[in-house]
């Protein structure tokens, strides 16, 4: 079974760009970690730069990355950003994912 590299939206590297990311020398930096609600989490933060072993996503001149560790669990997934009732933040659609909380950042495989 073929699986895809996760792929970033143009509206999350627009908003990237909104904050200024590369201007600042940062990148959007993805990953999984153990725990939250579901068995896994997501980190989604603001880093220094691209990692030797991560995957490097780039458009509109900014750049999301993700490391070697994480990649397996976000293969195939759509890296948004998402304005809701709940607030403004990088969201994840994950077709690995069998379940998710509420919160959206804690989900099971």
């Amino acid at each position: 079974m073929l699986t895809l590299p996760p792929k970033v939206t143009p509206r999350a590297f627009e908003r990237l760009s909104e904050i200024g990311a590369s201007d600042q020398g940062k990148v959007l930096r993805v990953a999984v970690e153990g725990g939250g609600c579901s068995g896994f989490q997501y980190e989604i933060d603001l880093d220094e730069g691209p990692a030797e072993d991560d995957m490097v996503l780039e458009g509109a001149g900014e750049r999301v990355v993700i490391d070697s560790t994480s990649l397996p669990f976000l293969a195939d997934a759509v890296i948004d950003f998402s304005e809701d009732l709940i607030g403004a933040r990088f969201v994840i659609e994950n077709p690995n994912a069998s379940s998710s909380c509420g919160c959206g950042t804690s989900f099971s495989m």
